[in-house]
C-alpha cells in the first residue's frame, strides 16, 4: 500500500479501502450462490486507485475485473494481478495487440474487431478470449440485430485464435421506476444471445439492475458505483462510501454588510460576516459549478460556500462557527462528526452525477489509503 501524506495546503483526497472491501463482500452475498461479481475499476477505478482497488475487490469477493481500455489492463498485469480482466472498450488495432499481450478478455461487436483480434493473435502466435457484446438498446456499441449477430459468427468460426466465451448487454435506465424498457431490453438480449454457442458466460446486470433486477443477475453481475459506496436508494445495504476530500483553513477575515466576496462579486454580504477562505479549488477538481451553492464541513457543522469557486481557493460563511482559525480541517466531500456530504450532493449542486464527482480530483490532489474499519 502506498503511503501519501497532505501537501503544503492541507488538501488530500482519503480513500478507504476497508469501506471498498466491506461493500464488495456486501454486495457479493446480495447475489446470491452462483453469481460471479465482475469489479468495475476503469478509470482508476473511479477515483479510488486502480491496482489498490483492484487488489481490495479480489481479497473479499470478486473474481473478475473490468477496464474501459486494454491500457488499463495492462496495469493491471504489471502489477500481478491475474483475474480475468474484461476490456469493455471495442476493438481498435493498437488495443487489439495489448489486449492479446496482456491476457486480456476483450469485447467484440462485429467481424472487423474480430479480424483485428486474430491478426494480433498471429503476430504474436498467441490466442484471446472474447465477449461478444449485444446493443439492446443503449445504441451505443454492440451488434444489434440476428443479422449482425450471425455476421460476427461467421467470422469467429474463420478466426481460429478468437474464443468466444462470453456476451452481455447494459441496461440504458436501469434506475428508472418504471421497468419496461429494462424488460424488454433483457427480452432482446434473451433472443439474441440464444443465437450464440451454449455454454457461453452471460452477463447484463451493472450496480443498478444488479440490486433492482434479480432475474437480470444470469451468471455475473458488474459492480462499479455500488462498490464504491454512491449508489443511492439501497440503505438497507449499509453501503460505504469510500473517498473523502479534506482541505484546510488558509485565512479568516470578517467583513462588513454591503460588502462582496469573491470574482464577479457575485455575493453580497447582507450582514457582517466571518469568512473562511479555504486551499482549494477547481484546479483540484472541486466543481466550479458549484458556486454559491454547496456547503463544506468546518466543526462538524455545514458553513455554505459562498461566491464563486476560484482556481485554487474558495470561501466559506463562518459566521456560526466563533472559534475557526487557520488550519482547521474542512470537508468537502465525506463526513465530519455526526454529518456528511455525499458525492450524490456535490453532484446535484455541481447538477452532474456523483460519477463525475469521484472522478474530479486533480493529480495535485494527494492521496492517502486509510484502514478504518468503520468507514470514512
Amino acid at each position: 500500500m502506498k503511503a501519501y501524506t497532505e501537501d503544503s495546503r492541507g488538501t488530500c483526497l482519503r480513500v478507504n479501502l476497508d469501506a471498498i472491501a466491506h461493500n464488495t463482500r456486501v454486495l457479493k452475498a446480495r447475489m446470491g450462490e452462483g453469481v460471479r461479481l465482475l469489479a468495475v475499476v476503469k478509470a482508476n477505478a473511479y477515483g479510488h486507485g486502480l491496482i489498490e482497488t483492484a487488489e481490495t475487490v479480489l481479497e473479499n469477493g470478486a473474481e473478475w475485473l473490468a477496464v474501459a481500455i486494454p491500457e488499463e489492463g495492462v496495469r493491471l498485469r504489471e502489477a500481478g494481478i491475474k483475474a480475468p480482466v474484461l476490456v469493455l472498450g471495442n476493438v481498435t488495432p493498437a488495443g487489439a495487440l495489448l489486449s492479446v499481450r496482456a491476457g486480456l478478455t476483450q469485447t467484440i461487436c462485429d467481424a472487423y474487431g474480430i479480424q483485428l483480434l486474430e491478426k494480433a493473435c498471429e503476430e504474436m502466435d498467441s490466442t484471446v478470449d472474447v465477449h461478444l457484446k449485444l446493443d439492446t438498446g443503449m445504441n451505443r456499441i454492440g451488434a444489434r440485430t440476428e443479422e449482425e449477430v450471425h455476421e460476427a459468427l461467421s467470422a469467429l468460426n474463420s478466426a481460429v485464435r478468437v474464443r468466444l466465451t462470453g456476451t452481455y448487454t447494459h441496461f440504458a435506465d436501469a434506475d428508472d421506476a418504471d421497468e419496461s424498457f429494462s424488460h424488454e431490453q433483457f427480452e432482446r438480449f434473451e433472443h439474441l444471445s440464444a443465437l450464440l454457442p451454449a455454454g457461453l458466460l452471460r452477463h447484463a446486470a451493472a450496480s443498478d439492475a444488479s440490486l433492482r433486477f434479480p432475474w437480470a443477475r444470469l451468471d455475473m453481475v458488474r459492480e462499479g458505483i455500488a462498490l464504491y459506496g454512491c449508489a443511492q436508494g439501497y440503505k438497507d445495504l449499509d453501503l460505504r462510501p469510500a473517498m473523502q476530500m479534506e482541505t484546510r483553513v488558509a485565512f479568516v477575515k470578517e467583513i462588513e454588510a454591503g460588502e462582496t466576496v469573491g470574482y464577479g462579486r457575485s455575493f453580497k454580504a447582507e450582514r457582517p460576516m466571518k469568512i473562511a477562505t479555504l486551499a482549494v479549488g477547481y484546479g483540484d477538481g472541486y466543481p466550479r459549478a458549484c458556486s454559491g451553492r454547496a456547503s463544506v464541513l468546518l466543526h462538524g457543522r455545514l458553513c455554505p460556500q459562498i461566491g464563486r469557486v476560484c482556481m485554487d481557493q474558495m470561501m466559506a460563511d463562518v459566521s456560526a462557527i466563533p472559534d475557526v482559525r487557520p488550519g482547521d480541517t474542512a470537508v468537502l466531500m465525506g463526513k465530519q462528526g455526526e454529518l456528511s456530504i455525499t458525492a450524490g450532493m456535490l453532484a446535484e449542486w455541481a447538477g452532474t452525477i456523483s460519477y463525475e464527482i469521484l472522478l474530479s480530483p486533480s493529480t495535485r490532489v494527494p492521496v492517502l489509503y486509510d484502514g478504518d474499519k468503520e468507514g470514512i
